[in-house]
């Protein structure tokens, strides 16, 4: 049973959201500035990032460091909790490319 303070239910809401996964797997060579992490994700916005990287900082995932340079630069880190969770994403990627055909055929067997 997943009660609302159950400590599994903790990881499903950090990978139920789309973008705290692909953050973090972003993230997995090393630190980066948000608009590398926007070049290499494609598809989210500044602002979704920003909101995502700020998630994941609060849940101890990421680090954020600001450095005194004119113009301003911030780099965005995979924190040693944030590394532990590299494998547990890498297993659903792998699931998901040997079922994704499995997945989509029920998609459109739903929708006739």
């Amino acid at each position: 049973m997943f009660l609302a303070d159950c400590q599994a239910r903790l990881a499903f809401d950090l990978l139920a959201n789309t973008w705290n996964a692909v953050v973090v797997w972003a993230l997995r060579h090393g630190p980066s500035r948000p608009a590398d992490l926007r070049a290499t994700i494609g598809g989210i916005s500044p602002k979704v990032l920003n909101e995502t990287l700020r998630r994941l900082e609060f849940n101890g995932i990421v680090s954020r460091t600001a450095y005194a340079e004119a113009p301003p630069r911030v780099e965005y880190a995979l924190t040693e909790l944030g590394l532990s969770m590299l494998e547990p994403i890498e297993a659903f990627g792998v699931w998901a490319f040997e079922h994704a055909e499995e997945v989509m055929a029920a998609q459109d067997g739903f929708r006739t």
